[in-house]
């Protein structure tokens, strides 16, 4: 008789949130990547349910006045309309990142870094007591045991010297904000050199396919798989 694998309850019930931030529409390599992904890692866990967010097309305000008010009991009578209306979306956001138990991230490189509609969603999500703490020591991360996956797309190739990982501050940001967080599984499936001819290219989804298969087979939440840009 065929051995039976054991089954892990979040392989059963697992919830991912899938954000793309690319502004390419169906052009997009990131869009691409990341259905490739979630795909992937629900055919691998069957049980995982799929909320989307698309910041391109709906991507909160920058921080303002107004949308630091969050920072403010939601009863507070100190809460401007605005504030309030900025609140509940500050609130929609950060409660469906930790309702997640895997967030999938399409991260295109633009002018060496994350395209600003994703900023304001971490902007809006990095919240004091939700995500992260200060004690004592220093700060504390309050999202652990969660798996992230990043999409990171880029036209040229900054990950094979010393120089070019200098000017990036797009995987190298990410691994710290979401570390931050207190997230220890930070996986990166990357894509890099698309701009530069049509070989380059294929080589460079070839790989990325390759990554999503391994990615897509380890387990949730693993803390080994965090790696540094």
């Amino acid at each position: 008789m065929a051995a039976t694998r054991s089954i892990d309850l979040k392989d059963l019930i697992m919830k991912l949130l899938h954000i793309d931030s690319s502004v390419l529409g169906t052009n997009s390599v990131s869009r691409q990547l990341t259905a490739q992904i979630v795909a992937k890692w629900k055919s691998s866990h069957p049980g995982t349910t799929v909320d989307y967010l698309d910041l391109a097309a709906s991507a909160p305000s920058h921080l303002s006045t107004d949308s630091l008010g969050f920072r403010m009991a939601p009863g507070s009578t100190d809460l401007s309309d605005v504030q309030k209306h900025e609140n509940a979306i500050s609130e929609r956001l950060v409660s469906q990142f930790m309702a997640a138990d895997v967030i999938v991230v399409g991260a295109p490189l633009y002018n060496f870094s994350i395209p600003s509609q994703l900023k304001a969603w971490i902007d809006r999500v990095a919240q004091v007591g939700r995500t992260f703490k200060y004690t004592e020591k220093g700060p504390q991360g309050l999202a652990g045991g969660k798996t992230v996956i990043v999409a990171s797309t880029r036209g040229g190739v900054y990950s094979t010297s010393e120089g070019g990982r200098a000017m990036e501050h797009q995987e190298s940001y990410l691994q710290t904000v979401f570390g931050f967080f207190g997230i220890t599984d930070i996986r990166f499936v990357r894509a890099e050199g698309l701009a530069m001819g049509d070989a380059a290219k294929a080589q460079a989804l070839a790989t990325a396919e390759g990554d999503i298969r391994a990615t897509a087979l380890t387990a949730a939440n693993e803390p080994s798989a965090a790696q540094a840009a």
